[in-house]
């Protein structure tokens, strides 16, 4: 295929990399071959590799033979911050970039985008899932990927900052996408697409899906989609804005998650009162589904033990939750005495929330501020709405939070994608569903 874009995945960041290269690697720094087992450290701003210290703030490995060599990574952290978090060796294919970043060592992976796909598909969802949904998930990963690409570029050629937190003595906003990604165009982990290189085996039918689509994304009056995806919008999909940046995509829309009936009105879940009734029900919609069958289709090993997703309950003691919020938001709010919702989103996702304590009054968000300030890891979701028990003297000692669904809900819901494509949807009318307006279009 000709004219296939490249993309540079960062891996990790530690103050000591260890890897190894099965088949023989160039170095473009000094020409020479280099094979099995190495390791670089950053030392007095320069890398050095197995020891030997190279002066400059970058190595980069090319592979004699693309199709016949790999390189393993050792301990490469998957699920960062999840309940799944672990640590694995990985392997990729391509070339291999090492850097310095912060006094550690990241490497990057450089590889075409469509091997990236078939990684990232496999990574994302059981390879066995219906050719239809990989059709589906091959073409917004690539949307995705190629308008993450083309907003670097736009934010490097800019002179003004990328601001993503705003804070004021009663406020504290903030979004969590890519900003943080300068030497590279996307990380391996769920920040933004979930990559394991060729770690885990690649189903014939994942690089089927690939190949057929190859070059193709959704565009929207000529420009790339912003595909974005999560595991289970709860019902309904969540806006753009409501989690990132403030800038609306006419393509990003409150959809509900089910066959279209003419008649039906949606609920208005910006509504406290309606909020509160949709996520106490369990409505009809493609991703409320417990057919294992399909489940498996989306959720990895290490997902597998997340299968209350559509509707979820999370208690916490007093003393829990004021600890946990001391910790995670590093501001120390005393006893709690509520936590109020100030502003939902169409799927219910909680964007502001106010929390008062004896010590601190203090509203957050957005999505995942909140899911992040009031779990160890993640909430599954920021839609849930607060049940407080056993108060005394206006002060409970125990809350509960009553949730739906799994991730930011903006999209393709993965869970609901794949329920369509077990039902006969074609990849098209998946996309079409998750994607109002957009459409398919051929780029290489």
């Amino acid at each position: 295929m000709q004219n296939v874009p490249t993309i540079d995945v960062g891996i990790m960041n530690a103050q000591q990399v260890n890897f190894s290269f099965n088949g023989k690697y160039k170095l473009k720094q000094n020409n020479k071959i280099y094979e099995a087992q190495q390791s670089v450290v950053s030392k007095n701003g320069h890398l050095c590799i197995s020891g030997q210290e190279i002066t400059a703030q970058e190595l980069y490995f090319t592979p004699v033979d693309f199709n016949l060599s790999s390189f393993e990574l050792q301990d490469v952290t998957i699920g960062v911050n999840f309940h799944w978090e672990q640590k694995e060796t990985q392997k990729f294919r391509g070339a291999l970039k090492l850097i310095i970043e912060n006094g550690k060592v990241t490497p990057i992976n450089v590889l075409p985008i469509e091997d990236y796909l078939v990684s990232v598909i496999s990574s994302e969802m059981s390879a066995n899932s219906s050719l239809e949904l990989l059709k589906a998930h091959a073409i917004i990963s690539r949307s995705w990927l190629i308008a993450q690409i083309e907003k670097q570029d736009k934010l490097t050629d800019t002179p003004e900052s990328y601001a993503s937190t705003f804070a004021t003595k009663d406020e504290y906003i903030k979004w969590y996408d890519r900003e943080d990604h300068i030497n590279f165009h996307v990380c391996a982990d769920d920040h933004c697409q979930r990559y394991q290189g060729i770690t885990r085996s690649h189903n014939p039918n994942v690089a089927k899906a690939v190949k057929e689509t190859a070059g193709i994304i959704l565009s929207y009056n000529g420009t790339v989609c912003d595909a974005r995806f999560s595991k289970c919008c709860g019902g309904i999909a969540e806006l753009f804005e409501n989690c990132w940046e403030p800038q609306n995509h006419p393509y990003l829309t409150a959809v509900w998650d089910k066959a279209a009936k003419v008649s039906e009105e949606k609920p208005d879940l910006t509504q406290e009162e309606q909020a509160i009734a949709w996520i106490s029900e369990t409505p009809d919609a493609f991703c409320n589904t417990n057919d294992e069958n399909i489940l498996k289709q989306v959720l990895n090993d290490y997902d597998w033990s997340a299968k209350d997703f559509f509707r979820w309950t999370v208690s916490y003691t007093q003393y829990e939750l004021s600890a946990l919020i001391h910790r995670q938001s590093g501001h120390d709010f005393g006893t709690i005495i509520d936590l109020i919702p100030v502003e939902r989103g169409t799927s219910g996702r909680l964007i502001k929330l106010k929390i008062i304590g004896t010590k601190k009054t203090l509203t957050i968000g957005k999505e995942l501020e909140i899911r992040r300030c009031l779990s160890e890891s993640h909430l599954y979701s920021s839609a849930f709405f607060i049940e407080k028990q056993n108060l005394s003297n206006g002060i409970p000692s125990k809350f509960i939070l009553h949730g739906a669904g799994w991730g930011h809900g903006v999209g393709l819901c993965q869970i609901g994608a794949a329920v369509m494509g077990h039902k006969g949807y074609k990849y098209n009318e998946i996309l079409q569903h998750y994607f109002k307006g957009a459409t398919l279009e051929k780029r290489y």
